[in-house]
């Protein structure tokens, strides 16, 4: 049992590499904004084989954690239970201690990929495409199973992905066609188009964008704009940003960790455009 006498006030960000992570600025505009002088957050560079002890060594002060790659997964394992969001992706983002010492694992990316929608005005969707099919593909069919009325098509550049694709679209109740990364320009043609590929990826699609595009969610956020959000925007459509889906996660963390809603998110915001700004 967690000591009753000591105050949950820590909090951090895991992950290899981590150095690049605007986790702590954005967390650390909240707890300015709460009041919660107390409080700090860190980010510790943590790989899969160095978790186990990691975690083993917190003590009662600690709140929470955020996770990035590669330990969403690796992170499972060392819970005490995971919430059904992040058990439809098998991906954990968040770990609350509880206080009678409980390790509490959840995603919140699937509900910050929502939110991020919704604050741009995209409640709801016919049909929708997605560029490229890793974790992140995953995440993002979960938020269009919440959104999304009809079908999802997948772009991808293998038959084995595509056939991941599939099986997290029947796990998801998700209905998803999966088309050849050849044809991804189609795509752009979608209400909403999620492009979930690293950095470059989606540069030589820039050109097929329509005169008139929808909504284009890029998770990518350094450097930003995109070549494909670029012109996506250029031309009227409507820009989600990765920044954004970091945000609305992270204001998600911060109201489990800390107990305290609404987080800030305008400050939250503004700690993030100045952080990437002095880069």
């Amino acid at each position: 049992m967690m000591a009753a006498n000591v105050q949950r006030c820590r909090a951090a960000v895991l992950g290899k590499p981590i150095a690049h992570s605007l986790s702590p600025a954005l967390h650390r505009a909240a707890y300015q904004e709460l009041g919660l002088t107390d409080w700090s957050y860190d980010r510790f560079e943590v790989d899969e084989a160095a978790l186990p002890d990691f975690m083993a060594e917190l003590g009662p002060e600690w709140a929470g954690l955020s996770l990035t790659m590669p330990l969403k997964r690796a992170v499972i394992p060392l819970l005490d239970e995971i919430t059904d969001t992040a058990a439809s992706v098998e991906a954990v983002n968040t770990v609350v201690f509880t206080e009678d010492g409980r390790r509490v694992g959840d995603n919140t990316d699937i509900p910050g990929m929502v939110a991020a929608l919704r604050e741009r005005g995209i409640e709801q969707v016919d049909s929708a495409a997605i560029l490229g099919a890793g974790a992140t593909a995953s995440s993002a069919l979960a938020a269009l199973a919440r959104i999304c009325t009809g079908e999802v098509v997948a772009y991808v550049r293998s038959e084995a992905r595509a056939a991941e694709m599939r099986q997290w679209g029947e796990r998801l109740d998700v209905e998803v066609r999966t088309a050849d990364w050849a044809d991804a320009a189609q795509a752009l043609r979608a209400p909403l188009v999620v492009a979930t590929t690293p950095a470059g990826t989606t540069d030589a699609l820039s050109s097929a964008v329509p005169e008139k595009p929808a909504t284009l969610f890029d998770v990518l956020y350094d450097p930003w704009p995109t070549e494909l959000a670029a012109r996506w925007s250029g031309y009227g459509g409507a820009v989600v940003s990765g920044l954004d889906l970091l945000i609305h996660q992270a204001v998600l963390q911060v109201e489990q960790m800390t107990g305290r809603a609404p987080a800030p998110l305008d400050a939250m915001r503004k700690a993030g455009e100045h952080e990437l700004a002095v880069r």
